[in-house]
């Protein structure tokens, strides 16, 4: 995660709907040609018509969707219909992956259907509804039954009965809420920088930062952790002191495995074909928006007393992450009685696993497909998942 000030703040990466429920929805308008004035304009047309789907078949289209009484923006890319769905959840609270997904996702689209949404208030959407109005909406069970109601717009409108959800970060805990509470809609869910409880993520990562400035002699470092005390077991739960001690495990590779921060991944907002300057101003207004609102409202959940899931449950995690720290998840899985258990360890990765090790995490979503067609994990396309 980074911290607010300058930065999308990453924490990263949420009821049925029945078919009668009034689904206003239209492509999404398009921005004035002033919004795109930042001298990159060139370079984000070049990508466009590269990524251009051409296929007969093909998806992509970009939509206003009502999801829980708020416009939400939602891109639906593949080059075959007739692919599994694959909605991605993306992390936060409020940080966007609609924007980055360019640089990682055209592969999973030759395979899949891909999903991507701009959850309320965050990204595109922050701009399409009164930000009062939105904060006041922002619980935990709210973002679940979004996801829930997107889910059951999808299966309406690309004829599918169930899809894959990939949950990122924050997104982790929205989507293993939707596998809890609506298995039926699920081929599999796929966790990746799985959060499994907001206190003991924030205290495994900190004591894990805290041990690694200690042992590079880093005082500054460790006066200003040790400062946030007595953080995570207190009130207030803020994004604030979320990101005190965020800001050191990034420079450790935390964020990303190899890297002292991530500014790679974000820096990559400008090329998208799908995000003019004005999106990412709103969403920057919407990340600070949201996690400041959520936050607070996220100290108490925890999936710990959750040790069945009626659908098949895979995890990717990034052996470097302490973001959300993944011996906390791997235990977690161990755990877990489900159909089908996957674990995929990615060596190199902190917490951005899909573009820190793109061909690995392609490979993975290969072996999980299986699923969709009733069989086993395809655990040769990908050595280094196995059956905890």
């Amino acid at each position: 995660m980074k911290g607010i000030a300058g930065k999308i703040t990453l924490f990263a990466a949420v009821v049925a709907c029945s078919p009668t429920v009034a689904q206003s929805q239209a492509t999404a308008p398009a921005r004035p040609a002033a919004a795109s004035a930042d001298g990159f304009e060139p370079a984000r047309a070049i990508i466009a018509d590269v990524q251009k789907i051409v296929t007969p078949n093909g998806i992509d289209e970009t939509l206003v969707l009502n999801i829980g009484g708020a416009r939400q923006v939602v891109n639906i890319r593949g080059a075959d219909k007739a692919n599994p769905v694959l909605l991605y959840i993306h992390g936060g609270p409020g940080s966007v992956e609609m924007p980055m997904a360019w640089s990682f996702q055209r592969p999973w689209e030759d395979f899949f259907t891909v999903v991507q949404w701009d959850q309320r208030g965050a990204g595109r959407s922050y701009a399409l509804n009164d930000p009062a109005r939105i904060a006041a909406s922002m619980t935990f069970a709210r973002y679940r039954d979004d996801a829930i109601e997107l889910i059951a717009q999808l299966r309406a409108r690309l004829g599918k009965r169930k899809v894959f959800v990939l949950g990122h970060s924050f997104g982790s805990a929205v989507g293993l809420a939707v596998a809890q509470k609506r298995p039926d809609l699920l081929h599999a869910y796929i966790g990746m920088g799985q959060l499994i409880d907001f206190r003991e993520n924030e205290r495994v990562g900190i004591a894990h930062t805290l041990q690694l400035a200690r042992a590079r002699g880093d005082d500054e470092a460790v006066r200003a952790i040790t400062a946030l005390r007595p953080y995570p077991d207190s009130r207030p739960f803020t994004i604030e002191q979320a990101d005190g001690w965020r800001k050191w495990a990034n420079k450790y590779g935390s964020l990303a495995g190899q890297r002292p921060d991530a500014d790679f991944y974000f820096a990559s907002t400008k090329l998208s074909p799908l995000y003019t300057p004005q999106d990412r101003a709103d969403w920057g207004k919407g990340s600070a928006l949201t996690a400041t609102t959520m936050w607070p409202r996220l100290a108490d959940v925890s999936f710990t007393a959750l040790t069945t899931l009626e659908v098949p449950t895979v995890l990717f995690l990034g052996r470097y992450d302490s973001t959300t720290p993944s011996s906390l998840a791997a235990a977690w899985l161990q755990r877990l009685r489900a159909p089908a258990r996957l674990l995929c360890w990615f060596e190199n990765s902190g917490h951005l696993p899909m573009i820190e090790e793109q061909g690995r995490a392609l490979a993975a979503l290969l072996a999980v497909r299986p699923i969709a067609a009733g069989r086993k994990p395809g655990l040769a396309t990908a050595p280094y998942c196995r059956t905890p």
